[in-house]
């Protein structure tokens, strides 16, 4: 699942993930992402959570209710350049500037695709 408020980079990094193989979705907002089904049976589960840090600095709803309704999936903080990460359950900080390549191969690398050729991120 990517969040980010911006509709063209979240648009680019799902078209990428897609042609890599995985299964992905987009939210504006952690709320957004809440609503989606934490096992959609068609879908799989959600293994993966990109969160962009201006999002998570303007949420209401806690990131750990998100995660906890997807049994804490790999969670990545895209964070601006020079900024420290606030304390959380990230499994890697990525700062900008970072290419969309650059971030497939970074959850390639966390999140092998199974032999099937497809990966279910949500």
């Amino acid at each position: 699942m990517v969040i980010m408020d911006d509709q063209w980079p979240r648009a680019l990094l799902r078209a990428a993930l897609l042609d890599a193989g995985y299964d992905a979705v987009g939210a504006r907002s952690v709320s957004e992402a809440l609503a989606q089904t934490p096992a959609d049976p068609e879908r799989g589960a959600v293994r993966l959570v990109i969160i962009d840090r201006p999002v998570l600095a303007r949420e209401d709803t806690p990131l750990a209710d998100l995660l906890g309704a997807h049994r804490n999936p790999v969670t990545l903080l895209l964070a601006p350049a020079g900024e420290s990460a606030p304390p959380g359950p990230w499994s890697q900080i990525i700062h900008r500037p970072v290419s969309i390549g650059d971030m497939v191969r970074v959850i390639r690398s966390l999140l092998p695709l199974t032999s099937t050729g497809s990966g279910s991120i949500e």
